[in-house]
């Protein structure tokens, strides 16, 4: 309200006079100005933190380029804007800048906007940021990529890489370069295997260290993430931080730098047949992916990211996705959203990287079901593991990156730091990573609860504000892609299981027996039939690819129920295949050879025998009794428990290794003379005697 006496105004005005010509303290800020501004410097970006404004809409970050003495040597350029929806806490305002060269010194200032109104720009902070690592004078260490001998200005190419790597394998003992395929085109697809003080020396023996697995490079059109893997790969062989070790005494790390060589040397998304490789983990139509799965079934891994750039410029600098098919046991979801949601969004606050779910601003249509996606894939296959995307182009929040090099190097150091975080959190949570991982193998052998053949899982959004204004849309199942009453097995003709398949490179395909043996399913041959059990730890992946309602599928398998439920009294023989589900069975039970028997759910009131059986498959079971199998056939033994002795002894089965895994034996075991030697799929038994030899270790 104006005052309307003349004595008040003279009042006020000689008041305000008094206050707006007061002495100002020489540290005391202007209204509205950042202060407590830091920089800190990690691998390839600045960290620029301050103390926020009240009422502050955003912050520009200005920087410039200085010599020595702090004198510019370029103009100012504003390269961020720091928005709310960055990051998870606003009271500590965090922006990561990683579009300059590493090494060169900079100036920093940073301002809060009000609507459109700039406030006064915070003081400035100057610093030098980190080389390239490693020495120069250090062998091993001195090693750079073409990307960085290039200073972002070229991507490192197929021949540079293959030299690189041998490089790295040749002058350090923690990494072993092993070849896992070949192209289409006939490039090798190596992955460095990395572990201290060496990596375990066969596939088996590294799956008992429960390594992580990173697919660097699979759209030959996105390499960011693959000059990150090759940077991160060079540390990891040589440097002597105590983090660093320490992480490989405890794990290894796999690195797949590039899966599709052909696109990447053709700078194309699909290889060289055209086929989206990310399209086809499931499938394997096609001679990388099958190379990826196949690593999977032999080295095991238990948690994984799988990189990509995104074309969406108003999306994060980091969206993240989990496997959200809903056939993934929720253990892995859980788990994956845990890495995502618990540690890559808490961590990126304290970095300033804008880590966000798949999609974020203006997401669309993104982030959905297809198991043949590899983050779907790895879910179905019990791998806690997410989906990392670059946002290709700066967008709002990075005005500077119409310059290629600063874009390229946002995007490349942004997934160094993930990788570096993703390892980090498996050191921290490794023990959860198992259980979670253990408690899905079991889920899934159990062979309960429905099926769907496409949907996700839902991403609910964070309160505003926060790092996922548009989650990925919810792919609710339709009622025809549901299977309420899921079958014990599918079964396949012979035609079906070894015929042969047009849909690979140049209209020849492998077979489906060769896909399923990739993928490293059970099978149980009687006769010219073929059998695919769903009591294993692979059940929600089976039905998509063998069910007649698979969207995506190998061919049209004929479901096979149970037939033994109930109540049964007296002694059972068992011939051909016969599946119990549910059932109580009252009196010895024998196998008779060239016979199968898949349990779940079901309770033995005696001994067990098999010899020469076709398969035995034995899943959230119960024998009162001893087991003794003796066989060619496949073996799986997995949540079970056995009151009596075990004797797995004598079994040839090629090149399919007894499973024991995650069971109870009230008894001793004894494991002889079997070929292969039998394994637990990295989850305990529980023993209750003395172990023999081949199973001592499981």
């Amino acid at each position: 309200m104006r005052r309307q006496r003349p004595t008040l105004i003279a009042v006020s005005t000689l008041i305000a006079v008094t206050l707006t010509t007061a002495p100002t303290p020489a540290n005391a800020a202007p209204p509205d100005q950042v202060t407590a501004l830091t920089a800190h410097q990690a691998d390839g970006y600045t960290t620029l933190a301050w103390q926020p404004v009240d009422g502050a809409t955003d912050y520009q970050i200005e920087r410039t380029p200085v010599d020595a003495d702090n004198t510019p040597t370029g103009a100012p350029t504003i390269v961020g804007i720091w928005r709310p929806n960055r990051q998870i806490n606003q009271h500590a305002p965090t922006f990561a800048d990683a579009g300059y060269n590493p090494g060169d010194t900079f100036q920093w200032r940073v301002r809060a906007r009000t609507g459109t109104t700039e406030q006064p720009y915070s003081d400035p902070v100057t610093a030098t940021t980190t080389a390239p690592w490693g020495n120069p004078t250090t062998p091993g260490e001195q090693l750079r990529t073409g990307w960085e001998t290039t200073h972002a200005a070229q991507y490192t190419t197929d021949t540079d890489e293959y030299a690189y790597t041998a490089a790295i394998d040749a002058l350090s003992d923690r990494v072993r370069v092993v070849e896992l395929g070949r192209t289409v085109q006939n490039r090798p697809i190596n992955m460095m295997v990395i572990g201290h003080p060496t990596p375990a020396a066969t596939p088996e023996a590294v799956a008992a260290t429960a390594p992580v697995a990173i697919n660097c490079n699979v759209h030959g059109n996105e390499p960011g993430d693959r000059e990150a893997c090759l940077i991160m790969a060079r540390q990891l062989a040589f440097s002597t931080d105590p983090r660093i070790t320490d992480l490989l005494s405890h794990t290894t790390v796999l690195i797949v730098p590039t899966i599709n060589g052909d696109g990447r040397a053709n700078n194309t998304r699909g290889n060289s047949t055209g086929q989206d490789l990310n399209r086809d983990y499931s499938l394997i139509r096609q001679p990388e992916t099958t190379a990826y799965i196949t690593m999977v079934r032999d080295y095991r891994p238990v948690a994984g990211y799988d990189g990509h750039e995104f074309g969406n410029s108003r999306a994060g600098d980091l969206p993240m996705l989990p496997p959200r098919h809903q056939n993934v046991a929720q253990p892995i979801f859980d788990q994956s959203q845990d890495m995502i949601e618990g540690h890559m969004y808490a961590k990126g606050a304290e970095a300033g990287w804008w880590a966000c779910p798949y999609g974020c601003e203006g997401g669309g249509n993104v982030g959905l079901s297809e198991e043949t996606i590899l983050r779907n894939t790895l879910g179905l296959k019990n791998v806690t593991n997410s989906l990392l995307e670059l946002r290709s182009s700066g967008g709002q929040t990075r005005p500077d990156e119409g310059n290629t090099t600063n874009n390229r190097r946002r995007k490349t150091y942004s997934a160094l730091w993930t990788f570096h975080q993703f390892l980090d959190y498996h050191r921290a949570d490794r023990a959860d990573i198992l259980k979670a991982r253990s408690e899905a193998i079991e889920t899934q052998a159990a062979n309960t609860g429905r099926l769907v053949f496409r949907g996700s899982r839902p991403i609910p959004a964070h309160p505003a504000p926060h790092p996922g204004d548009s989650p990925p849309p919810l792919d609710a199942p339709p009622a025809d892609l549901i299977l309420g009453n899921p079958p014990c097995a599918y079964k396949l003709t012979d035609a079906q299981y070894n015929g042969a398949r047009t849909d690979g490179p140049g209209g020849v395909g492998t077979t489906v027996a060769q896909r399923i043996a990739a993928h490293g399913w059970k099978v149980i041959t009687i006769g010219d039939d073929h059998y695919i059990p769903l009591n294993q730890p692979e059940r929600g992946l089976i039905p998509l690819l063998l069910d007649g309602k698979g969207v995506e599928k190998l061919t049209d398998g004929e479901r096979v129920y149970p037939t033994l439920t109930g109540r049964r009294n007296g002694p059972l023989a068992v011939t051909g295949f016969t599946c119990a589900d549910d059932a109580t069975i009252n009196g010895p039970v024998t196998v008779r050879a060239g016979a199968a028997l898949v349990t779940t759910a079901t309770t033995i009131s005696g001994p067990l025998t098999a010899a020469g059986a076709a398969g035995i498959l034995l899943a959230d079971s119960t024998i009162n009794g001893p087991v003794r199998i003796a066989t060619t056939g496949t073996i799986s033994i997995i949540d079970a428990t056995i009151a009596g002795p075990v004797d797995l002894s004598g079994n040839t089965t090629g090149t399919d290794a007894p499973v024991l895994a995650g069971t109870t034996i009230r008894g001793p075991l004894n494991c002889t003379g079997n070929n292969p030697t039998p394994h637990n799929l990295g989850i305990a038994n529980t023993v209750h005697g003395p172990r023999t030899t081949q199973c001592a270790a499981l």
